[in-house]
C-alpha cells in the first residue's frame, strides 16, 4: 500500500495540461475563471490548448486518433465517425440520431477488439457528442489505444472479479449483484434501460438536483421525467400526490446531491417505493461505500468509480450493486447479465483494481481533512455559505452513515459577494483546478460553469448559483489545504 502521508500535491497550472499528467487523465487543468468561460464559449484560444479533458466530454487524444482513422477507412465525405466497444452500443447511437436529426447514420465493424464505428454528417457532431456524453458509452481511451497500437487485448476478468467482490464486501451482498460499466453514467444509462423494459410506457422521477446527465437521460431517452429539484419535505409531498395518480418506472436520486451536497429522506421514499411498487435508485458517488449503506433503502446503488474509488484519475468505471430483497431483483439480474455493456476493457479494470487497493483507507483520511476544511470555510467572513453533509445539521445523512463512517471529501461554498470575488479567489486558489471529484488530489472547479453554462438560469432557479465553487479533498495535509484556502481568501 501507498504511504498515504506522503501523498503529493498534484497541480498543474498549464491550460489544457492533463490531470494527472497520464495519455488516460479524466480531467485537465482550467486555471483561471476567464478559462472556464472560455471553454464553454469555444473560444480558440482555450480549445487549441486542452490536451485531453473529462472523457465523455472531451475526446480522450487516443479517441480522437482513432476517430480520425475511422474516417479515413469508413466515412464518404462530409462524414465523421465515433467508435463504440459492440454493435448494440453503435445501434443505440444510430437511433438516437434517427430520432433526433435527418441524417442517414450507418455502421461498420472495425474488425478490431469488437469496436463498432458510427458514420454521420459531420453537420450533426453535436448530436453525436450528446449521445456520447450522456450515455458514456464510447470506446475508452485504453480501447482506443489498443486498437490504434495494435495490442493484444489483456484479460481483465481476475481484476473485474476482484472489483466485484471489494465492492460486494463493502455493500454485504453477494458478487453476483455487482455489475462494473465504462463509466458511472453508462451504468445509468443500462439501468434506464432495463426498467424501460421492466415498466414501459412509464415516466419517471428525479428527487433533487442531480448531476447534469443524470437527468438529461431521464429527458432524452424515455418516457419522460417529473423532476422534484429541492428533493426536501415539500417536494415529498407533492410526489405523494403525484404517486396517488401515476405509477412510474423509478426513481432517482444523490446520496448526498451533486453540487449541493443535500440529503433526501430515503427512508421515506423507500417507504413510498415499496407502498407503490417502483423502484428507488441512489447514486451513493459522493458519499461512497465507506461512508453510507444506502442498499437498505434502495432497489438499486449506482457509482461512479472514476471517482473515490480509483482516486488516481487515470480511469473510468462505474457499477450498479442490486438490493437482493428488492422485488425488481430477479428482473433487474436477469437483465444485466445479459447486458453487453455490463464489462470494463481489461487494461481498465487491471488499473482500477490496482487504484483501488486502497480506497478505504483513502476515504477514511479524506473524511478527516473534509470536515475540517469545511469548519474553517463555515467560520470565514467572506465565504456566505458552505454546503457539507457533516455540518449541522447532519440528518438525514447520519441515518444511514456507518459506524466508522464520515461525510466524505466533497464541498461547494458560495462566497459573500461572490460575483467580484468567486473569480479573483478561484484563480488565486493553489490547487488543481478542472472537472471530475473523488482524486488524491484536491481538485476545485466553478461547477456551474462547466455542468450548465447554457442553462444557468435554470440551474439558479434549483437553488444553485452560476458563481458556486465545488471542491473535492484529496489527501494533502488539512494544515497545508486550509493555508491554501486561507490565502485565496484573503485576495478578495
Amino acid at each position: 500500500m501507498r504511504d498515504l502521508l506522503k501523498e503529493p500535491l498534484h497541480r498543474s497550472d498549464e491550460l489544457g495540461a492533463p490531470i494527472p499528467d497520464s495519455p488516460h487523465a479524466v480531467s485537465v487543468c482550467i486555471p483561471t475563471w476567464r478559462d472556464n468561460i472560455g471553454y464553454e464559449e469555444q473560444e480558440p484560444r482555450v480549445l487549441d490548448r486542452l490536451q485531453t479533458g473529462y472523457p465523455r466530454f472531451v475526446y480522450n487524444g487516443f479517441c480522437q486518433r482513432l476517430f480520425e482513422e475511422c474516417r479515413r477507412q469508413f466515412a464518404r465525405d462530409g462524414e465523421v465517425c465515433q467508435a463504440y466497444p459492440s454493435a448494440a452500443a453503435a445501434e443505440r447511437c444510430v437511433q438516437f440520431l434517427l430520432s433526433k436529426t435527418s441524417a442517414k447514420p450507418r455502421v461498420s465493424p472495425l474488425e478490431m477488439h469488437g469496436v463498432f464505428v458510427v458514420c454521420f454528417p459531420a453537420d450533426d457532431w453535436r448530436t453525436a457528442m450528446d449521445f456520447w456524453q450522456h450515455t458514456g458509452a464510447g470506446v475508452s481511451s485504453r480501447q482506443a489505444e489498443a486498437c490504434l497500437m495494435d495490442l493484444p487485448a489483456v484479460d481483465g476478468r481476475p481484476a473485474e472479479a476482484s472489483i466485484r467482490h471489494r465492492i460486494a464486501e463493502l455493500n454485504q451482498v453477494s458478487s453476483d449483484d455487482v455489475f462494473l460499466f465504462s463509466c458511472g453514467m453508462n451504468a445509468i444509462y443500462a439501468l434506464y434501460r432495463a426498467l424501460a423494459d421492466i415498466l414501459p410506457n412509464q415516466r419517471s422521477v428525479q428527487f433533487g438536483f442531480p448531476y447534469v446527465d443524470t437527468l438529461k437521460i431521464q429527458e432524452k431517452f424515455g418516457s419522460g421525467v417529473e423532476f422534484f429539484s429541492h428533493g426536501n419535505a415539500a417536494d415529498c409531498e407533492q410526489l405523494e400526490s403525484l404517486l396517488r395518480d401515476e405509477s412510474i418506472c423509478g426513481l432517482y436520486t444523490e446520496f448526498p446531491s451533486n453540487p449541493l451536497l443535500e440529503s433526501p429522506d430515503l427512508q421515506r421514499l423507500s417507504d413510498l417505493a415499496r407502498r407503490h411498487e417502483f423502484p428507488l435508485i441512489v447514486d451513493e458517488t459522493v458519499a461512497s461505500f465507506v461512508n453510507v449503506d444506502v442498499l437498505s433503502a434502495a432497489d438499486v446503488v449506482c457509482s461512479s468509480l472514476t471517482k473515490f474509488f480509483s482516486g488516481a484519475g487515470d480511469v473510468a468505471a462505474g457499477s450498479l450493486v442490486l438490493n437482493p430483497q428488492s422485488s425488481f431483483h430477479a428482473e433487474l439480474r436477469s437483465r444485466l447479465s445479459q447486458d453487453e455493456s455490463a464489462s470494463l476493457w481489461g487494461a481498465d479494470a487491471i488499473v482500477l483494481e490496482q487504484n483501488s487497493r486502497d480506497f478505504t483507507e483513502r476515504v477514511q483520511r479524506i473524511n478527516d481533512s473534509g470536515l475540517q476544511l469545511a469548519r474553517f470555510l463555515s467560520d470565514h467572513p467572506r465565504v456566505d455559505r458552505v454546503y457539507y453533509p457533516g455540518l449541522s445539521p447532519t440528518e438525514p445523512y447520519d441515518a444511514f452513515r456507518r459506524p466508522e463512517g464520515g461525510y466524505s471529501g466533497l464541498l461547494s461554498i458560495d462566497l459573500a459577494d461572490a460575483e467580484s470575488r468567486a473569480p479573483k479567489f478561484y484563480d488565486a486558489l493553489e490547487v488543481c483546478k478542472g472537472p471530475n471529484l473523488g482524486t488524491n488530489y484536491t481538485l476545485a472547479c466553478p461547477y456551474t460553469l462547466l455542468a450548465h453554462y447554457r442553462e444557468l438560469e435554470f440551474a439558479e432557479s434549483c437553488g444553485v448559483s452560476r458563481y458556486l465553487i465545488r471542491v473535492s479533498i484529496g489527501l494533502e495535509e488539512p494544515s497545508d489545504l486550509i493555508a491554501r484556502f486561507e490565502r485565496a481568501l484573503t485576495t478578495i
